[in-house]
């Protein structure tokens, strides 16, 4: 009995070392095996592999007669409406954008403002519903996006990988977005801006708009992610110097809170968390006191964002740098 298992052991073995004999041949007919790496290639062959893969472009876009998706643009040549493919229509899109922003665009700068901000430009009979690349549950890194722009070059344009790795000022413009988005964990900016106005703008100055209650934003990404999300979750844990808190009590009791804009010998002047500023006389004042554990953001600011909102704002917050010579 346990000869006759022995032979059966041995004729298992032999048939597995068959397989094992006959895959590792087909894998070396079929050009090696190819293993999975966490760094895409900035390439067409690399950009195909995320079109087709984990950029999901395919969900929404097909490529001529690949695909068969229609909610978006068809980016290869295909019956009367698209009678080039997208490398070589983006010329021409890049026309259309230069008269239309009276910025100089070239082809890539097309390309890449149309996977950095798709609302842009929408295409005749097309809604605005592409999904920001770079934002969950996608969430493309500058690399990828950037294999993608080569990938849909090569589809019957002329691949430039100098202008997609060295683009022009527009360019620039728009990967400084894509690295600012997946420093904040992936946010998008464009949302990241209208939270910013529905709940920042009141108390913050930035691109010259706003109140001064709170900091002047237009160069906060220098302090880093770090400091924009703790001062948004903890905004008393460090007060920029200047917009600390103070807590002033006139004699007949009424109690006013806010940071110190001007004093004088007689009167100080505070602006209060709503922008209201209000001039309060020493001589009726019965006390006024630094608030070191206070700010006047509200702490409860996170808790009327979503999550994803919380990264939005972070996102563009991270975008907000000033220009060497003062120009925002």
């Amino acid at each position: 009995m346990n000869n006759a298992i022995g032979k059966v052991f041995l004729f298992l073995l032999l048939v597995l070392g068959t397989f094992l004999l006959i895959g590792n041949t087909v894998t070396n007919l079929t050009g090696g095996e190819k293993k999975a790496s966490g760094k895409v290639e900035i390439s067409p062959e690399g950009g195909e592999s995320i079109f087709w893969g984990k950029g999901r472009c395919f969900t929404c876009h097909s490529l001529g007669d690949e695909g068969s998706a229609v909610r978006c643009p068809n980016l290869g040549q295909f019956g009367e409406k698209f009678l080039m493919p997208i490398g070589e229509r983006a010329s021409e899109r890049a026309i259309e954008r230069s008269e239309k922003t009276g910025k100089h665009y070239t082809a890539t700068d097309y390309l890449i403002e149309s996977l950095a901000k798709p609302d842009a430009y929408i295409v005749d009979g097309y809604k605005n519903e592409m999904a920001i690349v770079y934002a969950p549950p996608i969430s493309l890194n500058l690399d990828e996006i950037k294999a993608v722009i080569s990938y849909l070059q090569s589809q019957g344009g002329d691949m430039d990988m100098d202008a997609i790795n060295n683009p022009g000022e527009i360019g620039q413009k728009y990967y400084a977005r894509i690295e600012a988005a997946t420093a904040a964990g992936g946010g998008d900016p464009g949302n990241g801006e209208e939270m910013y106005i529905d709940n920042c703008i009141d108390c913050h100055i930035l691109k010259g708009e706003g109140d001064e209650v709170g900091p002047d934003l237009s160069n906060i990404s220098q302090k880093g992610l770090k400091f924009i999300s703790e001062s948004i979750l903890f905004p008393a844990k460090k007060i920029t110097e200047g917009y600390e808190t103070y807590i002033a009590i006139e004699k007949d009791g009424r109690k006013h809170v806010g940071v110190k804009t001007s004093e004088t010998a007689t009167e100080v002047e505070l602006i209060k968390a709503t922008g209201e500023a209000i001039t309060l006389l020493k001589g009726e004042l019965k006390e006024i006191t630094l608030d070191k554990g206070a700010s006047l953001m509200p702490v409860d600011l996170t808790e009327a964002l979503t999550v994803k909102d919380y990264q939005d704002i972070l996102a563009y917050l991270m975008m907000q740098k000033q220009a060497a010579d003062g120009e925002r």
